[in-house]
């Protein structure tokens, strides 16, 4: 079996390093974290020009029809950046949903936007009590006339202040649905929330927000069918980013450790730390290798969906390890705003709860783990 990366895939990852190192540094994702925007404009149409957008999806939409392990190069390698942009809420999670169940006219076009980097979209899907499962959705749309009638607050909304449009998750008369709406229409109202991770994580309040009954996403009643549909492979995107995160953590953490001196020496050569850096090796080289397993279950079109939940409970706990401990060997200077291993610390808390948070997972995979007992309950 050849577990090599391809000379494609190994060019591809190169490139993808080169141009968030060249056009973001850490002192510009800094930059980038305290402004309104969040994310750099200049560099979106650039990353669709590079053609990151459409690579994982199939060429009849524009797409470049590749495998999926582009797209987990490319979040691994912008998890090591920090590179902040709405690439996971339009791309992954917005594109992934739209492709599994829009019309084919909604895939033609909206996919297409989103691939030449017109459309930012974000996915409005988590309320107040912050569930991952379909009881969280209390959000009502009410049919009146040829019209349909949105009322609720939608939660941890990511890049909703920068989105064109949002897929809103709704209860609608045939059960939950999802809705096309635009992310300016009246009756919305958006502020970023002030989080860990300094993100564009958004609270979205929408009062007598009317859009046409047209503006369904696929088939009405149908949407957390298709949110299951998304959900796995978002969430092996987002366990991706986490793995380039840890990795980044280490090498700055490392070159710390040979550069600080102690009592004459280099901290890296007293036993503690190298013990400290050895575990945080053995955390990191797990989930990359768990990672690419599960990327070569999905473009074997395998069933990958226990497989993605481990996955992200394994780096949820991970990150949060390597992280800490990469701020530790730091000391005092691995909490101030100017040193650069913060950001790993606190993208890893952040993206915790994407997707699913360890509880979560772990549930889904117990349940898998004990499928055909008897409900003793």
């Amino acid at each position: 079996m050849d577990l090599d990366f391809t000379t494609e895939q190994n060019t591809f990852r190169e490139s993808v390093s080169r141009f968030l190192t060249n056009e973001c540094p850490f002192d510009k994702v800094r930059q980038l974290e305290e402004s309104a925007q969040g994310y750099a404009p200049d560099l979106w149409p650039k990353m669709a020009d590079l053609g990151w957008f459409g690579m994982s999806f199939p060429e009849a939409y524009g797409g470049f029809g590749g495998e999926f392990m582009f797209t987990v190069i490319l979040q691994e390698e912008i998890g090591r950046a920090c590179f902040p942009s709405p690439f996971f809420s339009t791309v992954i999670q917005c594109g992934l949903t739209i492709l599994a169940g829009g019309t084919e006219e909604q895939k033609k076009d909206l996919l297409g936007k989103i691939f030449d980097g017109s459309l930012i979209m974000a996915l409005a899907q988590y309320e107040e009590e912050a569930s991952y499962l379909p009881t969280g959705i209390r959000m009502r749309a009410v049919a009146q006339g040829d019209r349909v009638v949105l009322n609720g607050t939608k939660m941890f909304v990511m890049d909703a202040n920068i989105a064109h449009k949002l897929i809103v998750v709704a209860r609608a008369d045939p059960g939950i649905t999802l809705f096309l709406v635009e992310a300016k229409a009246p009756g919305i109202t958006c502020s970023k929330m002030p989080t860990i991770g300094m993100d564009n994580c958004c609270r979205v309040i929408f009062e007598d927000v009317r859009i046409s009954q047209k503006e369904v996403l696929g088939q009405p009643g149908k949407g957390w069918e298709v949110l299951e549909k998304m959900a796995p492979k978002a969430t092996v995107a987002k366990a991706a980013e986490m793995v380039g995160g840890c990795k980044g953590a280490i090498d700055l953490t490392v070159r710390y450790a040979k550069e600080r001196e102690q009592y004459g020496k280099p901290i890296g050569s007293y036993q503690a730390i190298q013990h400290f850096m050895a575990n945080m090796a053995l955390a990191y080289e797990t989930g990359w290798s768990y990672l690419y397993k599960v990327a070569s279950m999905i473009d074997a079109d395998e069933d990958f969906s226990v497989e993605a939940s481990v996955l992200k409970s394994a780096m949820d706990e991970n990150a949060k390890f390597i992280s800490e401990r990469a701020c530790h060997i730091h000391g005092g200077i691995g909490t101030a705003r100017e040193a650069d291993i913060g950001l790993f610390f606190r993208r890893a808390k952040a993206f915790s709860t994407l997707m699913g948070d360890t509880d979560y997972h772990d549930n889904k995979v117990a349940e898998a783990l004990l499928k055909g007992l008897p409900d003793l309950t």
